[in-house]
Formats: structure tokens, C-alpha cells, sequence
């Protein structure tokens, strides 16, 4: 999947269905649109708060859609620095666009190297593919 103009996305992916997109030190973080997907549609989104210390893999929120709730997991560790409140009353902007309005968090990152254990584009669609079958 290309973005607008046909350049590749710099958004990095987590098996668990996360992704991350880093401008300078911040990572804005969501759930990858296979997932969002996956859980049907998003009825109730628990944020986590600003000043929060996110670590990578572990449980910052969850996520209530029509068939089940989920653990939504930080890609990478930090502090939070900005929440998509908008989602508190429109939980369904995950489901209608998860790279866009849909985004989460905005982390502070604490070491850039962990973006590296991340799986770019192309691997996360085979990730996905894998587990379909």
C-alpha cells in the first residue's frame, strides 16, 4: 500500500497491530486499519493520559468494539504527550480512517532505536497475510 504521490510510509508496525510514525523525537501511534478491521466497529476507546510513561509492549489502553475489547499496546517506550480526545466521542474515526483522524497517542520516545525492532510496510502486510490463512 503506497501513501498519496506513491512514496512508501515511514509508519512502522508492531505484530500486534500497532503502528508508529516518528517526526523528529515524537512517534504518533494508533492501530494498523487490518486491525481496526479485525475488532469491527469501535464503540468505546479507553486513552491513556497526558504525562503518562508508555513502555514498549506494554498495555496502554483499550479499545470496545460490537464483537469484543482489546489491549491497545505502545510501540515504543516514552512519555505521552498529546491523546486524540476527539475519540472519547467518536470512537469510530479508528474505524473510518486509523492512520489519520483515527491516531491515539503522540509519545515522546525515549530511544529511537527501538523504532529499528519495528516491521516496516512490506513486512507487516506479510505479517498480516500470515495470519489470515
Amino acid at each position: 500500500m503506497n501513501e498519496q504521490g506513491g512514496k512508501m510510509s515511514e509508519r512502522k508496525y508492531t505484530e500486534s497491530h500497532e503502528w508508529a510514525l516518528l517526526k523528529g523525537d515524537t512517534a504518533t501511534i494508533g492501530i494498523s486499519d487490518f486491525a481496526q478491521k479485525e475488532l469491527g466497529d469501535i464503540v468505546y476507546v479507553e486513552l491513556p493520559e497526558v504525562g503518562d510513561h508508555a513502555q514498549a509492549g506494554e498495555s496502554l489502553g483499550m479499545l470496545e468494539s460490537v464483537k469484543a475489547s482489546s489491549d491497545f499496546y505502545s510501540p515504543l517506550s516514552g512519555e505521552i504527550v498529546e491523546v486524540n480526545s476527539e475519540l472519547e466521542s467518536q470512537p469510530e474515526l479508528i474505524n473510518q480512517n486509523a492512520f489519520e483522524e483515527g491516531w491515539i497517542a503522540k509519545i515522546k520516545i525515549s530511544d529511537k532505536s527501538e523504532m529499528d525492532s519495528l516491521m516496516d510496510e512490506e513486512e507487516y502486510e506479510a505479517h498480516c497475510q500470515e495470519e489470515e490463512h
